[in-house]
């Protein structure tokens, strides 16, 4: 049996797969995300991504009769921005990847300390929210009792990784995400970027995804039920392991993350540096991700569900029978700012076209079409960058049921891939674990449909999309003026 485990921002989930690739049994626990001022968004690591972890593997070994464990691979959201003592006790909460915005003082100082040419040459990119070294920067400013406590860095998979082995490492792929303290020409830490943002920390041991780190220790054995020993790989970020649950491994192939966020994730041969996405390290040593990040879809889909009391799945019928366009409504997904190919933490969230006749399955089903126009904005960047992707492979909470991969097909023109499992990162997980342990995941999960953008659709889409492209400029500034007015 071979154990994924994925700490996401809303849930944990954790799957138990055969050598064939088979779901023995799947968990999901639910966990709190803390919002205590605009903009920020934390974790506690002990009470979520630990306690998450302990109680998810219990209950896979429960279901599955404590079948023989190969191996456990753990991924997790991210860059995170988690600092612990000598002893590796949090000092504080972890701070989140790019819906976090706190930092944009730092972000600006960095920027103006390290000329752009080398930040693009070595980090990839230049710092945003998703960056971890402004993160720190903030923890040193704001909190300096944690800040001259503190000797370690973390994310929320590696964080994970040493509670289960005792090792310091942190993979490849989370590293080159935490700007700028990593650097894509050597796939080692970048000694000017961490000494910009992390020169009292000790930095952490650097190893591809789907290596094996260490084993589990009698302590980490006691708490999940694990045996001692146990091998546990390096893991990674959730978008990463996302993307190869469904076995996106071949240069042009992109993954379509339909979570809590939105994210996309390109395999390329070589770095792209564009300002308008993401230059992040690969799965392996031999390939690079371009990548993209919008910072709210089913964030969005979940706040409305509460605000008018339904379900999802409630909302997902309703939406079925409103045609295209939702009777001539845009929406602007930007309710936590947004991130590619904006890098705007002030933007807000805008609907466009609203008259008294709109009613709940219009609003429900324009949310699934205002992400998709941000979908198709990010796959044009990728375009643009001469890195139009060769096959969209979707994955995700936001598959289920078809509606939102068909409305993201009709609104950039272009067929998705929809294989049998789409539970996500954890499967990716469980999938490295195999190829760690030697099994062989050729033929695990199949493509099992194919969504094809419907003509019908296009005109009404094309004329939606030109709205939206055009309405940011132009409100950007009031924007920014309401966004400091929380």
């Amino acid at each position: 049996m071979l154990l994924g485990i994925d700490i996401g921002t809303s849930s944990s989930k954790g799957v138990a797969v055969s050598e064939s690739g088979e779901i023995v049994a799947i968990e999901t626990r639910p966990h709190e995300t803390s919002r205590p001022a605009p903009g920020w968004f934390e974790h506690d690591p002990d009470s979520v991504w630990w306690d998450d972890t302990c109680d998810l593997i219990r209950r896979l070994l429960a279901a599955t009769e404590r079948t023989s464990v190969g191996a456990v691979c753990i991924s997790g959201i991210g860059p995170c921005a988690l600092v612990t003592d000598e002893r590796d006790r949090p000092l504080r909460p972890g701070i989140l990847y790019g819906i976090d915005t706190r930092a944009a003082v730092e972000i600006a100082e960095i920027a103006r300390e390290i000329d752009e040419a080398s930040l693009r040459e070595h980090a990839g990119n230049t710092p945003t929210t998703q960056s971890v070294g402004p993160k720190l920067r903030w923890i040193a400013r704001h909190d300096p009792d944690a800040w001259n406590a503190a000797r370690r860095l973390y994310s929320a998979s590696s964080f994970i990784v040493e509670r289960l082995t005792g090792e310091y490492v942190m993979d490849h792929y989370t590293a080159s995400a935490s700007d700028p303290l990593y650097d894509l020409l050597t796939h080692d830490w970048w000694a000017r970027g961490w000494g910009a943002a992390a020169a009292r920390l000790e930095p952490p041991r650097l190893a591809w995804p789907g290596e094996i780190v260490g084993m589990v220790t009698p302590a980490a054995a006691a708490a999940t039920g694990l045996s001692i020993g146990t091998p546990v790989l390096a893991g990674t970020i959730d978008a990463m392991a996302d993307s190869y649950s469904v076995g996106c491994r071949d240069i042009g192939d992109t993954m379509v993350m339909y979570g809590s966020t939105l994210f996309l994730i390109e395999i390329v041969a070589h770095r792209i540096n564009i300002p308008t996405l993401w230059s992040y390290g690969g799965r392996t040593a031999e390939t690079y991700s371009l990548a993209a990040g919008m910072a709210t879809s089913g964030l969005i889909t979940n706040w409305f569900a509460g605000l008018v009391d339904r379900s999802i799945q409630d909302l997902v019928d309703e939406a079925r029978t409103v045609s295209a366009g939702s009777r001539g409504l845009v929406l602007l997904p930007y309710f936590s700012g947004e991130r590619t190919p904006l890098f705007d933490p002030q933007a807000r969230g805008v609907w466009i076209g609203l008259t008294l006749s709109h009613d709940r399955a219009q609003l429900y089903r324009s949310i699934l079409e205002g992400v998709a126009f941000g979908v198709r904005h990010n796959l044009e960047a990728m375009a643009a960058a001469n890195a139009r992707p060769r096959r969209l492979v979707a994955v995700g909470g936001g598959t289920r049921g078809d509606l939102w991969v068909q409305i993201v097909s009709d609104v950039a023109g272009l067929p998705q891939d929809v294989p049998g499992i789409t539970v996500g990162a954890s499967y990716g997980d469980a999938r490295m674990a195999a190829d760690a342990c030697g099994v062989s995941t050729a033929n695990w999960n199949p493509v099992a449909t194919t969504i094809f953008p419907d003509p019908q659709t296009r005109d009404v889409y094309e004329a939606l999309y030109d709205v939206y492209t055009r309405a940011y400029p132009l409100l950007r500034d009031d924007m920014h003026r309401l966004a400091t007015l929380h």
